[in-house]
C-alpha cells in the first residue's frame, strides 16, 4: 500500500474500518450545479496513468515516457499531503507537458472525523463547510501556480472511513459539496479519489447528488486495467470521460534506468490544462 496520501500506518488503519487524448466537453452532464458561465473545453486522457508519492525528477519523467503510461498524478497540496515535492514546480509542469505527459492534480484535503488515523487536518460537522471552501480556494491557488489553468480538474483525496456512521458521513458530504461548489465557482472541475468500499461508495450512492464531484477516481485493487467491467455502481453513473480506476498499488518498476514505486491507474477522465 502506497504511503503518499496518509502515512503508511495511517492508511492501513483507515483501510481497516471499511491512450488517446480528447479535447472536448465530455463529462459535463455529470457535473451537477455547474455555473452558467463559459467553461473551457475539458482535456480528457484515456489510457494508463501512474501516481507516486513524490513527483519524479524531469530526467526520470523523460526516461519513463515510453508509451506504457501517458499520464501522471501529482499531489498539488493539502495539509495531509504525505510527501515533500521538490520537483513539482511550474517549470517542471511545463517541461513534462512539453514531453507529452498528461497531469492529474490531486489535493489531500481534510479527513473524516471518524477516520482512525492521525492527520494534521480533520473536519468536523461544524467545520466541514468552511474547511471545504478554504481548502478548495487553496487547491485552486496551488494548481494555478503550477500553470494548471481554469477548466482543469482537481481531484479531492478522501481516504477510507466508516460510511455507515451517519454523522461522520454527513459531515464528509458537507465538506465535499463545499469543496466542489467552490472549485466550480472558480471554473475548475471537481474530481474525487476514494475507495470503492467506502469513500468513493459514499459519493456514488448518495441519494442527493447536488454539488457532488462529476469525476470519480475509485480505488479497487483488482489488477484489472479497466474503468468499465469492474465499475461497482450503475452503468449510467459518471459516464462521458469521468472515471479513473486505481487498480494496482506499490508496483516497483524500472524504465530507462529509473526505478519508481507507483500505483497503476486506468484512466478515462479529465486531466490538467497546462498553459
Amino acid at each position: 500500500m502506497s504511503s503518499h496520501r496518509l502515512s503508511r500506518k495511517g492508511r492501513y488503519v483507515a483501510w481497516g474500518v471499511a491512450g488517446a487524448v480528447v479535447v472536448a466537453g465530455g463529462g459535463i452532464a455529470a457535473q451537477t450545479s455547474m455555473a452558467a458561465t463559459t467553461w473551457p473545453a475539458q482535456k480528457t486522457y484515456k489510457g494508463r496513468a501512474f501516481d507516486t508519492c513524490t513527483a519524479p525528477s524531469l530526467k526520470a519523467m523523460k526516461a519513463w515516457h515510453t508509451g506504457f503510461y501517458g499520464a501522471a498524478a501529482v499531489y498539488v497540496g493539502g495539509k495531509n499531503r504525505g510527501c515533500n515535492q521538490p520537483n513539482l514546480t511550474a517549470s517542471w509542469v511545463k517541461s513534462v507537458d512539453s514531453l507529452g505527459w498528461k497531469l492529474i492534480p490531486i489535493y489531500v484535503g481534510a479527513q473524516p472525523p471518524c477516520q482512525k488515523s492521525a492527520n494534521p487536518e480533520r473536519l468536523t460537522a461544524s467545520t466541514a463547510a468552511s474547511l471545504g471552501a478554504s481548502d478548495a480556494k487553496d487547491a485552486v491557488a496551488r494548481a494555478s501556480a503550477l500553470r494548471m489553468k481554469a477548466g482543469s480538474p482537481i481531484y479531492l483525496d478522501m481516504e477510507p472511513y466508516d460510511i455507515t456512521d451517519k454523522s461522520c458521513n454527513d459531515a464528509v458530504l458537507t465538506y465535499v459539496r463545499s469543496f466542489t461548489k467552490t472549485l466550480r465557482a472558480k471554473t475548475y472541475r471537481a474530481g474525487y479519489y476514494g475507495f470503492s468500499s467506502s469513500s468513493a461508495k459514499a459519493i456514488a450512492t448518495a441519494s442527493n447528488k447536488k454539488d457532488l464531484p462529476g469525476n470519480l477516481w475509485y480505488a479497487l485493487w483488482d489488477k484489472k486495467n479497466t474503468t468499465t467491467s469492474d465499475w461497482p455502481w450503475g452503468s449510467q453513473q459518471f459516464t462521458g470521460h469521468s472515471r479513473g480506476h486505481q487498480y494496482m498499488v506499490n508496483s516497483k518498476e524500472k524504465r530507462g534506468g529509473y526505478t519508481i514505486t507507483v500505483d497503476r491507474n486506468a484512466w478515462d477522465a479529465p486531466v490538467a490544462i497546462i498553459g
